[in-house]
């Protein structure tokens, strides 16, 4: 009998002289769900690849099934059992649903024509692992970040693993979406399948999981059972620092709104709306995946044709027709996935930064002045701290909360009045989401108007003086944060209601 699935002893890996990781040791039993913690840099990407066969470690071994390896290639590990969802999906969004789930069993087989009906078949049975309702027909590149999360979890989930390591799994997940990986993860736990789970949230971490292993800087820090840790020790042992819980406070001066929306609709996304926003608020919209949020946020910036109502700046109606004209009047918006609608990848940091008031670097003569544009990428890299040695370096280089301080200076240095964030720490570290709550905070004592739509409950509570739920495309409620529970919140956003239809 096997004591466990894998066994990682003393590894260390370094790249061009960068120690990412320095003889780390971690084990996992059969049936064991095991969160794996750290910020990011920390090493964790880093230990699944040498898992996985991705990189060969410099030194120690690895132990899967009982069987020892120094050099682990990934048919190796896929063939002792090790299954990875990365945090990028792996999906290939120009084939659908149903392609994207059948096609390693059809190259599995060596099949040399399609069989529709057996690829169908292939599909349905992947999807109804994971108990979700996806289109088998729909493009993978034209689904929401959440729907294309499920697809890669459920291409995971079809092969004889005895080991799934999900990287991140429940980043754009809502809470319904999130319980119903929980019960997956479960039931391979009753089937002795171990499950290595990577996440910042602490409230799906202590949740799911039956042991810690926190890294930091490329090293073990702590290995130990939940309820020997709290959030705050969990926390410090990521970070090394200890952070400040108290809720935000706002200095509002203004009685004016600046922005203001009376019964606005959209067919189909939402209806009758009604907010004010003044300088120096952080208005809190929350709600599940499909409840209208993500689409109200469009409209406001332009991107989304609302059908009826009324949007004010500063008391004025305005039709805010394109992106160009929402810009225009002062609105910024920090889209949900940073990674497809925020960034260019392989440009540098500078050029991400600069983007959106590139016209302003232009001289008269029509020829760009770099060394001005040079120096204001360089001014927002240190007033966000974004941890680089050189802004001339693409955007692809950075961890995940880095680039999202890119995609933050990118507006805020369009000196915006109004910025609107869609999941604004979506998939960052615990240290990095504690800096950028803290820059929103700072930028909303200056006067600026700040809008955060999330699902992260502790989020909206601990950054926002008001809450709007939205639920069916609707506002249901407006709510104070300070006289609000996290269940209260939680129990507004799934509570049944009137559903999209006939919403105009």
């Amino acid at each position: 009998m096997v004591d466990n699935v894998i066994a990682v002893r003393g590894v260390s890996k370094a790249f061009a002289g960068v120690q990412a990781l320095d003889t780390i040791s971690l084990e996992i039993a059969p049936g064991e769900i095991h969160c794996l913690a750290g910020e990011n840099g920390s090493g964790k990407s880093t230990l699944i690849k040498v898992i996985s066969g991705v990189h060969a470690a410099d030194e120690g071994t690895i132990e899967l099934n009982g069987k020892e390896f120094s050099k682990l290639t990934p048919m190796e590990a896929i063939s002792n059992g090790v299954q990875v969802i990365y945090q990028d999906f792996s999906v290939f969004p120009n084939l659908t649903v149903m392609e994207n789930l059948a096609l390693t069993a059809e190259l599995a087989e060596h099949r040399t024509f399609v069989n529709w009906r057996r690829m169908r078949r292939i599909a349905t049975e992947a999807i109804a692992k994971i108990n979700v309702k996806i289109d088998l027909d729909a493009k993978v590149g034209q689904l929401s970040v959440a729907q294309k999360q499920l697809v890669a979890i459920a291409r995971a989930l079809m092969s004889d693993a005895r080991l799934i390591i999900m990287d991140e799994p429940t980043t754009a997940l809502t809470k319904r979406e999130v319980d119903a990986l929980f019960g997956i993860i479960l039931d391979l736990k009753s089937r002795g399948i171990a499950t290595l789970f990577v996440s910042h949230k602490l409230e799906e971490v202590f949740e799911i999981s039956e042991r810690f292993t926190i890294i930091r800087n490329g090293k073990h820090v702590i290995t130990c059972l939940p309820e020997e840790l709290d959030h705050k020790k969990f926390s410090f042992f990521m970070t090394g620092r200890e952070f400040d819980d108290a809720r935000f406070t706002p200095q509002i001066r203004a009685t004016q709104p600046i922005l203001e929306t009376s019964r606005l609709s959209a067919h189909g996304a939402f209806s009758d709306v009604n907010l004010s926003l003044r300088p120096g608020e952080i208005l809190g919209i929350t709600g599940l995946l499909g409840s209208g949020r993500t689409e109200l946020a469009l409209a406001l910036f332009g991107s989304l044709k609302s059908d009826s109502g009324e949007i004010r700046i500063d008391g004025k109606a305005v039709v805010l027709d394109s992106v160009r004209t929402a810009i225009s009047h002062g609105i910024g918006y920090v889209p949900e996935d940073r990674l497809t609608e925020g960034l260019f990848l392989e440009r540098s940091i500078g050029s991400n930064i600069v983007i959106s008031e590139i016209d302003s670097f232009v001289s008269s003569l029509g020829v760009l002045e770099q060394d001005k544009a040079d120096a204001e990428a360089q001014r927002w890299i240190t007033d966000l701290r974004i941890a680089t040695p050189d802004a001339q370096n693409a955007v692809s280089t950075l961890s995940g909360g880095n680039q999202q301080r890119i995609v933050l200076a990118k507006w805020l240095a369009t000196k915006p009045r109004v910025l609107i964030l869609n999941g604004p720490t979506v998939g960052v570290d615990i240290g990095s989401k504690h800096d950028i709550h803290r820059v929103l905070r700072e930028l909303a004592a200056e006067g600026l108007a700040v809008i955060v739509i999330s699902d992260d409950i502790p989020e909206v509570i601990q950054n926002c003086n008001r809450v709007l739920v939205m639920n069916a495309g609707r506002i249901v409620s407006e709510l104070d944060p300070t006289q609000t529970s996290e269940l209260e919140l939680a129990t507004l956003m799934s509570k049944d209601v009137q559903t999209l239809e006939g919403i105009s």
